[in-house]
């Protein structure tokens, strides 16, 4: 019987090989390289530019805070736009000028001040380390001796070189006032033709997402709108308090001024530290003009006005407006000032705002079944502690 030829097992299937080949096709090769040069470009110009594009943000920004008080003078008296907005930026220079004329010579009176009383001061120090922890800086002659000079030199700023070295701050800071210009004529251009603006920007977007747009713009001039109105409102206020306060302990009225103006700014557009900060201010050199006690009443003036401020007056001015956590607007604010400096720290609450207001609306909420075991335990239920595991 002829023997029967043996015939190849198959391979297994782990062994089996698959040949893949890849074709690459020179037009999309071309395309590739052609995508990633555009966007290296793009992202040159934006660093390029970065300094414009963060300028057009800022004017955003403003004129979106500027449209209440154009739609208000438009449909109460009937005044076109451009003329609106001219009669703010009028209001607006004036008061910039009037702060100006008060602030000027109230810094050269401030520095007058603070020149007659610094020898007293270092010297009351210098007594004030030696009796108390035995630190003996110098002899009392040579404590004079710096007290004088400081108050020499504080004098002679004041009387020759004070309102030359503001100027020669304008000087030096060419650059940040043709910022400053930039964002104002930007500003004007865009709350002037805000109607053709979001027209224009609701022509790029399909009709059924034309609302969602029109919503987000709406809630950004309510937000922005909101924010700074109200914050000038309580700037003013505390400014107020601040500058009868002082002149009713001895401070003049002429120094007051401009320790009030940098106290409620601080205090009203800086969030979670900006009280502190701004009532320091005042509060210290109540102390080295007219003593302790009147320190002690300008320090008793802000406690009282901050907790009517955080509990009452607060909330209703900004009842409509800015429902922000704490943590969130202190986050917010250091990161605008990282990004774009003072003026980002200061248009960071509202952008914020508006984004929280965003999320809120267009992100799902479901309802909470779930018990935290280490919550806030509420009298009269049963504690978390207790309850079964699932």
């Amino acid at each position: 019987m002829p023997e029967e030829q043996a015939t190849p097992a198959s391979e297994p299937p782990d062994r089996i090989s698959h040949t893949v080949t890849i074709r690459l096709d020179p037009r999309s090769v071309w395309q590739m390289i052609g995508a990633i040069l555009i966007t290296m470009l793009a992202l040159w110009l934006a660093g390029a530019a970065s300094r414009l594009l963060v300028v057009l943000a800022m004017s955003f920004f403003f004129s979106l805070a500027l449209q209440p008080a154009v739609l208000w003078l438009t449909t109460k008296y009937r005044w076109r736009r451009g003329t609106a907005v001219g009669v703010i930026y009028l209001i607006g220079i004036a008061i910039v000028v009037l702060m100006l004329a008060l602030l000027i010579p109230a810094l050269v009176e401030l520095a007058h001040a603070i020149s007659l009383q610094a020898s007293g001061w270092i010297t009351n120090v210098a007594l004030w380390l030696e009796k108390m922890f035995g630190i003996t800086i110098s002899d009392s002659a040579t404590v004079r001796a710096w007290g004088d000079n400081f108050s020499n030199d504080v004098i002679a700023w004041a009387q020759g070189g004070g309102l030359g070295s503001v100027f020669g701050i304008a000087r030096s800071g060419l650059g940040l006032v043709f910022d400053m210009a930039t964002i104002a004529m930007f500003t004007f251009y865009f709350t002037a033709d805000a109607k053709r603006l979001q027209n224009a920007v609701l022509g790029l977007v399909r009709p059924e997402n034309q609302h969602r747009v029109g919503w987000t713009w709406d809630q950004a001039v309510i937000q922005t709108g909101g924010y700074f109105y109200s914050r000038l409102v309580l700037m003013t206020i505390n400014g107020l308090g601040f500058f009868i306060t002082m002149v009713l302990v001895g401070v003049p009225a002429t120094i007051s001024i401009p320790l009030a103006l940098i106290g409620s700014f601080i205090a009203t557009f800086i969030p979670a530290i900006g009280s502190y900060i701004g009532s320091a201010v005042p509060i210290a050199l109540t102390l080295g003009l007219a003593g302790a006690t009147p320190a002690l009443i300008v320090l008793a003036y802000a406690i009282v006005y901050q907790q009517i401020e955080n509990y009452w007056l607060g909330p209703k001015i900004s009842a409509r407006t800015m429902p922000l956590n704490g943590a969130v607007a202190f986050g917010a604010a250091l990161a605008g000032g990282t990004i774009a400096g003072p003026i980002g720290a200061f248009v960071a609450l509202p952008v914020a705002a508006l984004a929280t207001a965003l999320v809120s609306n267009f992100v799902n909420h479901y309802e909470v079944e779930y018990t935290f075991a280490y919550g806030e335990v509420v009298v009269g239920e049963e504690s978390s502690s207790e309850q079964s595991d699932p």
